[in-house]
């Protein structure tokens, strides 16, 4: 299978902020003998781009779901709403049919009170996601949710407004979920909330929103048949890493349909390797508008970080600025030049600029952003973290100092 997108190192690996080609070399080796342990291992990641019957049995929890509805609310936090709305983002279109589909990540009371008066909570859905069941964010925005339809007089159909997505257990979620007699589905045990895009997690959302999750998994598919990309990523970040110059790692992309990518990739690179004193951080960048905010930083800071650079095809689409107009205000360079003329120009100029100065630049370019493509770079961002952890001699799964947190907000809520 042909890989929905290009990556380029020539910018990373040539030039005068370039990686010692033998340090390269060498972390590329063991990246690779790293990334076929990985390939060759039980990881359930790897095995549900082939997975077809959790699929199947959300389209069966929600063939009514979105009858007589206005809004469905995704209930979750980090992983288990980042990955959903990066799906929104970069796929959902915007003549779709069908209740408007929002996500409730952040529990700022004020803005769920105000969410929560604005709808109609007759016609309005919840999905909640939550893998262990017990994520007090998630629980809160759950019973404060349910109480709410309750005193608007739908107790009485309460099972109706409810989806959950959860591991298999006793927890919260789970329970809540049997007390009203809802719709409840698994959430796989062996793969954790940021990296569960590919799970229900985001393929529920995703079935709401008209986004196919088996092309999503079919591009995944691909990414695995080759995945060397992968490895050429968390070598090129390793091979930094150990030469003292990587302490942080920017994503610029260069399309407002990959913008929310960002922020679910920040999780998944920061809560992943950020460990026993090591580790860089991400950095979202939107182009073009961070050149007139970041790149100042980037072109002239400290120098310690490597740019990734994903753009898409731009190049002749959208609106073409007048030549006769232009001409006459001294703007002959963007005469009968299309906007996207523009940002596919600045994309090259951003690179060139970076690595002239001593940055290393790598591009990823996605022609067409589609389920397949984005099922492939997810893919692609998720092994290069595992592979980069192995590397590094960190657990790429585990999480403690977010579990910590959990615990002492508990204990302060309890006390």
């Amino acid at each position: 299978m042909t890989l929905p997108f290009t990556v380029s190192l020539d910018l990373a690996l040539a030039g005068k902020g370039a990686v010692a080609r033998d340090a390269y070399d060498a972390a590329l080796k063991q990246a690779h003998a790293e990334l076929d342990a990985v390939l060759k291992s039980d990881l359930e990641l790897i095995a549900i781009p082939r997975a077809t019957s959790d699929i199947a049995a959300a389209r069966q929890a929600t063939a009514k779901f979105s009858q007589n509805t206005s809004e469905i609310a995704v209930l979750g936090i980090g992983g288990s709403s980042l990955g959903g709305q990066a799906l929104k983002t970069a796929l959902e279109r915007h003549d779709r049919k069908g209740p408007r589909i929002s996500f409730h990540d952040n529990p700022d009371p004020f803005s769920w009170a105000e969410y929560l008066a604005g709808v109609d909570l007759r016609t309005t859905r919840f999905v909640a996601i939550s893998k262990s069941g017990g994520t007090a964010e998630t629980l809160m925005q759950v019973l404060t949710a349910a109480d709410a339809i309750e005193k608007a007089g739908g107790g009485k159909y309460l099972q109706h407004h409810f989806i959950a997505v959860t591991e298999p257990g006793g927890g919260a979620l789970r329970r809540f979920a049997d007390g009203i007699g809802c719709a409840v589905l698994d959430h796989p045990t062996g793969i954790g909330g940021r990296y569960s895009v590919l799970t229900l997690s985001g393929a529920l959302p995703a079935l709401l929103m008209d986004i196919d999750p088996a092309a999503l998994r079919e591009g995944a598919a691909a990414l695995l048949a080759d995945p060397s990309s992968a490895a050429q990523g968390a070598a090129l970040h390793f091979a930094l890493a150990e030469a003292g110059r990587l302490n942080e790692t920017v994503l610029f992309a260069y399309a407002d349909r990959l913008g929310t990518l960002q922020a679910w990739w920040r999780q998944l690179w920061a809560e992943s390797l950020g460990k026993n004193g090591q580790g860089s951080t991400p950095v979202g960048a939107l182009g073009p508008v961070d050149q007139h905010s970041q790149l100042q930083l980037f072109r002239d800071g400290p120098g310690r970080s490597l740019y990734t650079l994903l753009s898409t095809d731009m190049k002749s689409n959208g609106p073409a600025a007048p030549q006769e107009r232009a001409n006459a205000l001294g703007l002959s360079y963007l005469a009968g030049r299309t906007m996207g003329d523009l940002v596919d120009a600045e994309v090259q100029a951003t690179a060139e600029t970076l690595s002239r100065n001593g940055r290393p630049v790598r591009r990823i370019h996605v022609p067409k952003i589609d389920e397949r493509a984005i099922g492939a770079l997810m893919m692609h961002f998720m092994l290069e973290t595992v592979v980069m952890g192995r590397l590094m001699g960190v657990d790429p799964f585990d999480q403690p100092g977010v579990e910590e947190g959990k615990v002492l907000a508990r204990q302060y809520l309890a006390g």
